[in-house]
């Protein structure tokens, strides 16, 4: 399906001249390469580069460069690199970053994943901190850098310049350059044997020749501080291997010539040994019960199991995963991890040397079996194995010090949590899929060119009429038949960056979701079992019902005369005294003008069981909003019931279980007592929503209540203090329109950040979570008496 720009016609007006003339000259290149939201993205990304007001140069180079990095590792670094240029803004010039964005595609082709591109805006992130003088020239040498570095040579090359050059300017100037002794040096001291994204086309077309299938290469870097790369790992079918490698020497720089193993074919052995786990692992297989010691057995002999597999269509494996094993040492280990290296050897060899009697047990205990294609047997022998090394008394096994030494060996997750291979699910995982697009259509579009109505989630377009299709047969919708719950149109929210100062304009997106409707007798039981409760309030709320007209007596200024007081005036004049002129009545009008919001927090922790306990979190939060709401409605307050919970900025989950013009009923007792936690907690656009929601209200009083069991956060953010500021921002806002925003808290440590949200006098922490059901209505008199 083409996109055309005129469908981005109001974005692109925003966009400054030679930028917009740009745009339309490359249009169809960034159509190939961004879907239809990577497309929304890339234009929202330029609009806010514009609008630092850092130059053309800047949009100019963002429009050039980013459809070749998505087409390198993905459109979904876009919004990242974005970000770090909005961070990045205060600390250079625009000029750099221009610089930044134009070189990101050569990172991104020579790192190869979007992990690693991740942490590689990290390492200019440490430039700009130590040496911004410096990333301008090493941003000009990118290129040369990375074809001789891994990641992590980068970023302690980088280090030692910024440290070294801390007060030279002119030093930083030619370190950074390449043109000082230091630098060439230091490149040397930090250079890897052979780069994965140098053999990785010939490593993909060796396994498919040797294998017969595509497998799915990445790389890690874990050697931000060591040289030493992270082991290899299969996760969702993809074989995640190290950046890097060196030549192989098994005896270190006193390695014969013949002895030594080119990086080339470790990279080789690496592919084979992962690839052999997942063609010949038919399931993943149980750890409970097994001891640490039992689990790495298990893993020991599941590497050989799959290795004599590969080796009987595949003779010559044998010898090139020998190779790399450590030299054979005869003498008597001091820790089980030596033996576990002897043992590993030993069930390769065709004819093990090794005399020692347990080594001799797991090879005879490993040939004993009949069924290879069955992992079982790696259960068996490494339980039965575990057993009998015990009674060696060699020192407790230590996961960290007793691991394989063989360097082509993985971490083994797959063993444990793999699943049976499936193609589909794998080109899925490891290829960019073309985002969903959701089109609003006539009901004849629907009726005469729908190929699919059954289509599922992972149709790449869906149709969806602006009203429901109701059958005159049957007089309910087809939605309602064969369909799921409905969701609202998006509602985008902006957020509050604390690192810029700006808000990061439709940052987030929200969703109003319908509640499903839970057992009633929930309800009726939580109103038993608060019965002592519910007395209590009877008092208060009987005198906060409002009474009509209210007679004032003693006032100077009033509607009608207070004959008591206008006697004593009289007497008082007569008898010579000065008279008290306070002789009127004023009829006030007794009206609670006041609109509340309650806002639940309904994320995966409110699940938890409250210490010592036997329920949840949310069952007292469901308690305490049930007394309320029974309060409420006697009391005659507009009020709504909302929750919220977020997978992420673009899925925030928002419930309506009662709004302000629906009444307390059946209905809305129904959806609490269905109410369920997931997800996360993105506090702040849950809050600007209900603040909308508010603000529709005529009541000149309002007050949205929180409730919380802890901090601001979700699973794209990992800067703790990110949706803190977003969510004082957004409760800030709400003040200026009248709003207050108060929060109960049920985290007891929330004291350390709760105050800097809502304010010293906004919040309350419940230190004992079981007396919520009585405290949260007590609060709530106290606070709107």
């Amino acid at each position: 399906m083409a996109i055309h720009l005129e469908e981005f016609q109001e974005l692109v007006d925003q966009l400054p001249g030679g930028a917009q003339e740009l745009l339309r000259a490359s249009w169809n290149e960034a159509a190939r390469a961004f879907s239809p939201r990577g497309l929304d993205n890339y234009l929202k990304g330029a609009l806010a580069l514009h609008q630092l007001g850092r130059g053309e140069e800047l949009v100019v180079s963002y429009l050039q460069s980013t459809p070749l990095l998505a087409r390198g590792i993905g459109e979904d670094v876009l919004p990242e690199l974005v970000n770090f240029l909005l961070s990045m803004a205060s600390k250079t010039s625009g000029a750099v970053l221009a610089l930044i964005v134009g070189t990101a595609p050569q990172a991104a082709q020579r790192l190869g994943d979007d992990q690693l591109f991740q942490q590689y805006l990290n390492v200019l992130s440490l430039m700009l901190a130590q040496a911004p003088r410096g990333l301008r020239p090493m941003l000009e040498q990118l290129d040369h850098l990375l074809s001789q570095l891994t990641l992590g040579g980068l970023r302690r090359w980088a280090q030692w310049g910024a440290q070294a050059y801390k007060a030279d300017f002119d030093g930083q100037l030619a370190y950074f350059s390449l043109r000082s002794p230091d630098a060439l040096s230091v490149l040397q001291q930090e250079r890897k044997g052979t780069l994965f994204v140098n053999v990785q086309r010939r490593l993909n077309i060796y396994l498919r020749a040797m294998w017969g299938r595509d497998m799915f290469l990445r790389p890690t870097a874990g050697d931000y501080e060591t040289r030493e790369g992270l082991r290899p790992y299969i996760e969702h079918y993809v074989v995640h291997v190290a950046d890097a490698y060196d030549d192989w020497r098994p005896s270190g720089a006193d390695t014969p010539a013949d002895r030594v193993v080119a990086a080339l074919d470790v990279y080789r052995a690496v592919a084979n040994h992962c690839t052999a786990h997942l063609v010949f692992t038919p399931r993943p297989l149980s750890m409970q019960t097994l001891s640490p010691l039992q689990i790495a057995l298990v893993e020991l002999i599941e590497d050989a199991r799959v290795e004599h597999l590969a080796i009987q269509r595949f003779p010559n494996m044998r010898e090139a995963w020998l190779a790399l094993h450590p030299p054979f040492d005869p003498a008597e280990p001091a820790r089980i991890g030596p033996l576990l290296d002897r043992l590993a050897r030993a069930l390769l060899e065709q004819e093990p040397g090794d005399t020692h009697p347990w080594v001799r047990q797991g090879v005879e205990l490993f040939r004993a079996q009949s069924d290879w294609s069955d992992n079982q047997l790696s259960w068996n022998v490494g339980v039965e194995l575990g057993h009998s090394l015990l009674a060696l008394g060699l020192p407790e096994f230590n996961r960290r010090l007793d691991v394989q030494r063989a360097v082509y060996r993985d971490d083994n997750r797959a063993v444990w949590k793999l699943e049976e291979y499936d193609e589909a699910q794998a080109l899925q995982a490891t290829w960019e899929t073309r985002q969903q697009v959701r089109r609003k259509v006539s009901v004849m579009e629907m009726v005469n060119d729908l190929d699919n109505e059954f289509a599922g989630d992972d149709a790449q377009e869906v149709w969806v009429l602006p009203t429901e299709f109701m059958l005159d047969q049957e007089g309910v919708s087809i939605n309602s038949l064969e369909g799921r719950p409905p969701v609202s149109e998006p509602f985008h929210y902006p957020e509050w960056d604390y690192q810029i100062q700006l808000e990061r304009p439709s940052w987030v997106t929200l969703l109003e979701r319908h509640a499903q409707p839970g057992d009633m007798a929930v309800i009726d039981d939580i109103l038993a079992r608060h019965k002592p409760v519910a007395s209590r309030l009877k008092f208060l709320i009987e005198s906060m019902v409002p009474q009509g007209l209210q007679r004032q007596r003693r006032q100077r200024e009033g509607d009608d005369i207070d004959l008591d007081a206008a006697v004593r005036m009289m007497s008082d004049l007569r008898l010579g005294v000065q008279p008290d002129g306070r002789c009127m009545v004023r009829l006030k009008r007794t009206q609670r003008d006041l609109a509340v919001m309650v806002l639940l927090d309904l994320s995966e922790s409110s699940n938890d069981k409250v210490r010592g306990m036997d329920y949840s979190v949310l069952d007292l939060t469901r308690s305490a909003t049930v007394l309320l709401a029974e309060a409420l409605s006697r009391i005659g307050d507009p009020f709504a019931l909302h929750g919220f919970c977020s997978d992420g900025r673009h899925d925030v989950h928002y419930y309506r279980f009662k709004d302000f013009d629906q009444p307390y009923g059946d209905l809305a007792k129904a959806r609490l007592a269905g109410m369920r936690g997931r997800y996360s907690t993105r506090m702040g656009a849950a809050l600007r929503h209900a603040g909308r929601a508010l603000a529709r209200q005529p009541q000149r009083k309002k007050i949205c209540f929180v409730i919380t069991d802890g901090e601001p956060a979700d699973n794209d953010v990992r800067d703790p203090q990110y949706l803190r500021h977003d969510t004082r921002n957004a409760v800030e806002a709400l003040g200026r329109e009248g709003v207050t925003v108060y929060a109960l808290s049920l985290d007891p440590h929330a004291d350390l950040y709760v105050s800097r949200i809502f304010g010293a006098r906004n919040f309350t922490v419940v230190d004992k979570v079981e007396r919520l059901p009585e405290t949260l209505p007590m609060l709530y008199m106290s606070l709107t008496r």
